[in-house]
C-alpha cells in the first residue's frame, strides 16, 4: 500500500551531532519524561538496535487515547520512520531524514503522512505537527546538547576529588535548598530533609541528566527518563542498577556552620 501525500513537513538544523540524534532517535524511554505533554505513558512491548515498539498513552489525561507506536530506524540510509499501527490514527506515517550537517549539528526533515485526511483539514492538521514538532526537537535539543557537554566534561560518574567544603550557616542553606553548589567542577545540588542536610550529584548517571532540575526529597528524579535516587546514601529508588557517584550528609557543628567531605 502506497503512502499518502505528506500533508506538511518540517524541516530544522539541530545543534547536536548526529550520534547524539540517532541516540535520542532510539530512546522511547524519554517520551514520557521529557515530553510529558505529548505523551502519559510508554510501555515497551520490544526493542533492536533498529528501532522499538511501545504501547503509548496520549493526552488528555481525562480522556487518554492509546496507541501502539513503532519505529524502524536506518541509519546508514539516513532515516527512520515512526508508524502509528493501533488506535487513533493507525496508519500513520511519520518519516524523518537524518543528515550530518557539522560535527555539531544535523540536518532533519519530517514528513507527516495522514490517512484520510479531508482536504477541507490537512492545512490545520498540518500546522498541528508543525508546531507538536518544533516543541519536541526543542526538548530533544537541549537534553542532547547537555549530554554533549556532561561526556565531554566527563561528568557522568563524576565525584569531587578529597577535601572539605565550607558551606556557611546551616539555618542559610535550609532556607535555600535546594541549591546547587561547585565542588571542584563538580556540580552538587544541596536537599533539605527534615532538619538533615544533603548533597548528591546534580548529574545523573544514567545519560548526564539535570538532577538540579529534579522534583523530590528524600527521593528525586530525573526529569528525563525518570529514574529516582536516594539522596541519603545515593541508591537507586526504583531498582535500577545504579547509584549516584555522590550523595553524603552534610556535616554541621556546634556552631551551625554546615561543611561536606569530599571524596
Amino acid at each position: 500500500m502506497s503512502l499518502p501525500e505528506a500533508i506538511a513537513r518540517y524541516v530544522r538544523r539541530v545543534r547536536a551531532c548526529e550520534a547524539r540524534v540517532w541516540e535520542n532517535v532510539l530512546d522511547w524511554e524519554h517520551l514520557p519524561w521529557l515530553h510529558r505533554h505529548a505523551f502519559l505513558a510508554c510501555e515497551r512491548l520490544g526493542a533492536s538496535r533498529e528501532g522499538w515498539r511501545a504501547r503509548v498513552r496520549l493526552p488528555p489525561a481525562s480522556a487518554p487515547r492509546e496507541i501502539v507506536l513503532e519505529l524502524e530506524a536506518e541509519p546508514a540510509a539516513g532515516r527512520y520512520v515512526a508508524r502509528t499501527c493501533e488506535g487513533p490514527g493507525a496508519g500513520t506515517e511519520i518519516w524523518t531524514r537524518v543528515r550530518a550537517a557539522a560535527p555539531d549539528a544535523t540536518d532533519v526533515e519530517v514528513a507527516f503522512h495522514v490517512p484520510d485526511v479531508p482536504d477541507a483539514e490537512r492545512s490545520r492538521l498540518g500546522a498541528a505537527y508543525q508546531r507538536l514538532y518544533a516543541r519536541l526537537w526543542d526538548e530533544d535539543e537541549a537534553m542532547m546538547r547537555r549530554r554533549q557537554e556532561v561526556l565531554d566534561g566527563g561528568l557522568q560518574r563524576a565525584a569531587p576529588a578529597p577535601g572539605t567544603l565550607a558551606l556557611g550557616p546551616a539555618e542559610v542553606l535550609r532556607a535555600r535548598a535546594p541549591l546547587l553548589v561547585q565542588a571542584g567542577g563538580v556540580p552538587l545540588r544541596i536537599v533539605a530533609v527534615g532538619e538533615a542536610l544533603f548533597a548528591h550529584s546534580a548529574v545523573c548517571p544514567h545519560w548526564g541528566g539535570p538532577l538540579e532540575e529534579a522534583d523530590g526529597e528524600s527521593c528525586v528524579r530525573c526529569p528525563w527518563h525518570g529514574y529516582r535516587f536516594d539522596v541519603r546514601h545515593g541508591g537507586s529508588a526504583d531498582g535500577r542498577p545504579l547509584r549516584l557517584p555522590f550523595a553524603r550528609r552534610v556535616a554541621v557543628d556546634a556552631r551551625g556552620e554546615a561543611s561536606l567531605v569530599l571524596g
